[in-house]
């Protein structure tokens, strides 16, 4: 189990959800909708813990929105994280941003890209946050056991482990369920980005994606067994600075975390 101020987190725990606009786009896109999440995360008893990133540091095209600037997205994440009394995920990058990032995030975020970024991750490791480390690609499950490793050399063992989905052939990604329980055996919570995990990466110099299938991704892990859920959600998808076609429509998180909720129920019972 991982506390992250006064949430739980743990394979065998009701799960959690981490979810958000997929970059910090403006103050009020980025405020109303962490205000709408934990509005429905308390109707209905789930732990919420608040996602965006301060930029994209992996896009496709240089061409891409990357971000406001690091230090205005921190003060806009600084503002929920006050305001709405949520706890904050967010990604880094380089070891030089983790002091800034760890001024506002009670999670750093390993992006999938940079899951074997040794100086990285320890640097994580002794910042001594909580760290989520996104599997990469092009790793094998089993293979996490070494970047798990990486953090705890630092002592510290607040570890949450995220699926996001392995490359299948050219533009592709499939979710292999067993992944989870083999991440499972290392011990720390496992948590599932149904969101990533639908990507079809490098369309015409933008990562595309299939929406519709976020709803099955999700219901899938939750009957495996997962101590979290990650979502990237927008108010307008499709009219998104970053992963526009990946990212769950506000309005249906809702109808989608009752069902998820019911699932986690039974199979944790």
């Amino acid at each position: 189990m991982v506390e992250v101020g006064k949430i739980k987190i743990g394979n065998g725990l009701p799960f959690v959800l981490i979810a958000g606009p997929c970059v910090v786009e403006n103050e009020l896109i980025t405020l109303s909708t962490a205000e709408k999440i934990k509005k429905i995360t308390t109707e209905l008893n789930i732990p919420f813990i608040f996602k965006s990133s301060y930029r994209k540091a992996n896009r496709t095209s240089i061409k891409a929105f990357s971000g406001l600037g690091m230090n205005d997205a921190i003060k806009i994440l600084k503002k929920v994280k006050e305001q709405l009394n949520v706890q904050i995920l967010t990604d880094i990058h380089i070891e030089e941003e983790i002091k800034s990032a760890s001024e506002v995030a009670d999670v750093l975020q390993i992006p999938a890209f940079l899951c074997r970024q040794t100086e990285l991750l320890v640097a994580a490791g002794n910042s001594g946050k909580t760290v989520n480390i996104k599997k990469g690609q092009f790793l094998a499950p089993e293979d996490m056991k070494h970047v798990v490793e990486k953090i705890e050399s630092t002592g510290n063992n607040k570890i949450l482990l995220t699926e996001r989905g392995t490359t299948f052939g050219y533009h592709n990604l499939v979710v292999d369920m067993r992944g989870l329980e083999t991440m499972k055996e290392f011990g720390y919570p496992v948590i599932m980005d149904a969101t990533h995990s639908v990507q079809i990466p490098s369309q015409g110099g933008v990562s595309g994606g299939d929406r519709k299938f976020i709803p099955a991704i999700s219901k899938a892990a939750a009957a495996v067994g997962i101590a979290g859920l990650f979502l990237e959600v927008h108010p307008e998808p499709d009219k998104a600075l970053s992963d526009a076609a990946s990212q769950l429509p506000l309005s249906s998180l809702k109808e989608l975390l009752i069902t998820i909720k019911e699932i986690d129920s039974i199979v944790k019972k």
